[in-house]
């Protein structure tokens, strides 16, 4: 996989570029700051990125913002938000336009470096990996939240591990319940919703994360 990475803090820059590179990856860049990483991706055109929120100069939200530009340039572009930070405005932007292929990690809860990677891989994938912390803020932030009070408390828990890109199978683990009785959440989720059922998981984390947009 040839990466694209984004990150201002220099020791930080070099320990992702040793990891990819350790795992086998190629980083095709690694930049320290917005406007770099617009350049690098259209000139290297990475099978991913990974990309830091708050980059110079204002060191506020760059990175996120210079993401959602490249994949309006690149549809389907692989993007793997790594920060410290949730910018929930921009972040929801980024998620609106399509959760396939996109990612979102605090740094702080990323403990172990094949958690990093296994998300990478599926981002690159088509995948989708967010952070519950990040799911959390982004539906209490939704001017839709209320439209969710048709949903049981168990609806709303499955609802967020949905959009933190579980399967069926993993939801049922994490709930310790059999997958049957999340698959049953999931078809009255969307019949309460009034979301398109689909067999692929990131599909539906897509009309998830849509809804919570409108």
């Amino acid at each position: 996989m040839r990466v694209v990475v984004a990150e201002d803090t220099a020791i930080l820059r070099v320990g992702l570029v040793q990891l990819l590179e350790d795992e086998g990856h190629q980083v095709a860049a690694a930049v320290a700051d917005a406007e770099q990483l617009r350049g690098a991706v259209r000139e290297h055109a990475p099978d991913a990125v990974v990309s830091d929120v708050r980059m110079p100069p204002t060191h506020t939200d760059e990175g996120l913002r210079a993401a959602i530009d490249l994949r309006a340039e690149r549809p389907g572009l692989p993007v793997l938000i790594f920060s410290q930070y949730v910018e929930t405005t921009y972040a929801a932007r980024l998620l609106a336009d399509g959760s396939a292929g996109v990612g979102y990690l605090l740094k702080e809860r990323v403990l172990d470096a094949a958690d990093f990677l296994d998300a990478l891989e599926r981002v690159a994938a088509g995948g989708t990996a967010l952070d519950p912390e990040v799911v959390t803020q982004l539906m209490g932030a939704s001017p839709s939240r209320s439209a969710l009070s048709v949903l049981t408390p168990r609806e709303r828990e499955v609802l967020a591990l949905m959009a933190e890109g579980r399967s069926n199978a993993a939801i049922a683990s994490q709930l310790v319940v059999t997958e049957r009785a999340v698959e049953k959440h999931v078809a009255n989720i969307f019949v309460k919703l009034d979301l398109p059922v689909s067999a692929a998981d990131h599909r539906r984390v897509l009309a998830v994360l849509r809804y919570l947009e409108e």
